[in-house]
């Protein structure tokens, strides 16, 4: 297992940028994949963007364009920049990490707010 610790979150402007951090409690280059997640209230829980240790990225298409995501190997933290943010962006954002084997596992962090006022 791993632990994930989120961070960066907040209120924001429409137009505005936030940077979240996921800082995890073991090295990460081994970790098949990581990635960021959202849920508003009263909806699904949503993949945003995820990256794979072999460097492959995947993002939703409501975010293309705008949102950034990288994986810092040498301090284990993974990032979502995000910019040009909207209303419709005002979530949770869970850092989410999988490894796949005999050992492996899913973990989720504790979420963090972000809320983009118009």
């Amino acid at each position: 297992q791993v632990q994930l610790v989120e961070s960066g979150g907040g209120l924001v402007q429409a137009g505005g940028s936030l940077r979240l951090s996921c800082a995890s409690s073991r090295i990460i280059f081994s970790i098949n994949t990581m990635g960021w997640y959202r849920q508003a209230p009263g909806k699904q829980r949503d993949l945003v963007a995820d990256i794979t240790s072999g460097g492959s990225i995947n993002y939703a298409d409501s975010v293309k364009g705008r949102f950034t995501i990288s994986r810092d190997n040498a301090k284990n933290t993974l990032y979502l920049q995000m910019n040009s943010l909207k209303p419709e962006d005002t979530a949770v954002y869970y850092c989410h990490a999988r490894l796949y084997g005999s050992s492996g596992f899913s973990s989720w962090g504790q979420g963090t707010q972000v809320t983009v006022s118009s």
